[in-house]
């Protein structure tokens, strides 16, 4: 027996709880034309559902930027939180979608929403999916490059569990911790684990340690099949100490810390230089 109204209920503009609405539909499906005639006739943009996903939720989950600017200009809460207390920002970041990224920055997302035991932050999201271009944009934008999340660790060990070795890049040069721990656990563990060896190469060249040993007392290459190119990759980095000239890379870097890239590229000394230090 129908015991609601299909219909849903709107109350002003600060949304109710309903099940999932045209509106919802229609941001999800990308359709502009109906989003926009459904806010025209009233619809409050910020209902929502019984799981807490607003339109623009929806309209950032499929990267569907058209959507998410008609909403946010008919004022769409920008860091609305779902269920898990995730905000658009993070669900756009999870998607990929640069533009999506762009438009809620614009609006005053918060490039840092406060976390629980639920939810991932906007730089966790880009680096679980490899989206290395989002997580340029919110660097730019002061996103917390330690940020921690219960399960995960920093974004730096999100992205080396998921084998995104561009966002490794991308979080290294921003002055991300390359000995970051969790339970012990460094993001070198992770490249170890999942037998990357470029991705090894890139966080031994920002100073990882290779002797750093987790919760078991095991090192990275212990994690490594006997015989592979991982392993003998960190087993030559066992036997071959660092130059002078990459321990003054690292000196330089660990001393200018987040703000490295700026001051060097403002250094009156060769191009060549320049390009070393920034790992260019």
């Amino acid at each position: 027996m129908e015991v609601a109204s299909r219909q849903p209920y709107y109350f002003g503009d600060i949304g109710c709880w309903a099940e999932r609405t045209e509106l919802h539909k229609a941001a999800a499906l990308g359709q502009t034309s109906q989003l926009r005639h459904l806010i025209q006739g009233g619809a409050s943009v910020n209902v929502v559902a019984v799981d807490s996903i607003t339109p623009l939720h929806e309209a950032c989950l499929r990267g569907e930027a058209q959507c998410v600017k008609l909403l946010l200009d008919a004022g769409a809460q920008v860091d609305a939180r779902n269920v898990d207390g995730s905000t658009p920002l993070c669900d756009a970041c999870s998607a990929g979608s640069v533009e999506c990224v762009k438009l809620l920055l614009e609006h005053g997302a918060q490039a840092n929403p406060s976390l629980t035991s639920r939810t991932a932050s906007p730089l966790h999201e880009a680096c679980m999916g490899g989206n290395s271009a989002c997580a340029k944009l919110l660097i730019t934008v002061g996103a917390h490059l330690e940020a921690y999340d219960l399960y995960y660790g920093t974004p730096l060990h999100v992205a080396c569990v998921n084998e995104h070795t561009d966002c490794v890049k991308v979080l290294l040069n921003a002055g991300a911790k390359v000995n970051a721990a969790r339970l012990h656990e460094t993001p070198l563990h992770h490249a170890a684990k999942n037998m990357q060896v470029e991705m090894i190469e890139v966080l031994v060249e920002f100073g990882a340690n290779i002797y750093a040993r987790d919760q078991h007392n095991r090192k990275p290459v212990d994690y490594t099949a006997p015989g592979s190119a991982s392993a003998a990759c960190l087993h030559f980095y066992e036997t071959s100490p660092m130059s002078l000239q990459q321990l003054s890379r690292l000196a330089v870097r660990k001393k200018l810390g987040t703000t490295a890239l700026k001051v060097i590229s403002q250094l009156e000394i060769p191009k060549l230089l320049i390009s070393y230090l920034c790992y260019r």
